[in-house]
């Protein structure tokens, strides 16, 4: 995972990029986990926020909840896999967001 903060992916509207956060590679304890039996991650680190959706009457935008940098969790099988510059991205909706991570 690079430490960049900028990606050359802009989300339009309601969407946001997140890049996926590594699945455990150990139980707790201590088990190695094979590539074979890791569940796709569902948590990912928010790296591009799209500018909301418009409001009914169109006059001005709706902000939405995340924001760069945040820790999310999102549906399983939510948004889009992309892979650009040899980074893989997730191009999710902001409905695909479940939860904030506070740590």
């Amino acid at each position: 995972m690079t430490t960049a903060t900028k990606v050359p992916v802009k989300p339009l509207g309601d969407r946001i990029v997140v890049q996926p956060l590594e699945a455990e590679q150990t139980t707790a304890s201590g088990l190695v986990i094979p590539d074979t039996a890791k569940e796709k991650p569902q948590e990912g680190k928010v790296l591009a926020v799209g500018p909301g959706n418009w409001d009914e009457d169109g006059d001005k935008r709706i902000p939405l909840d995340v924001s760069e940098g945040d820790i999310v969790l999102y549906s399983k099988y939510g948004g889009t896999e992309v892979k650009y510059g040899g980074e893989d991205y997730l191009v999710l909706s902001a409905r695909d967001v479940l939860a904030i991570i506070e740590k």
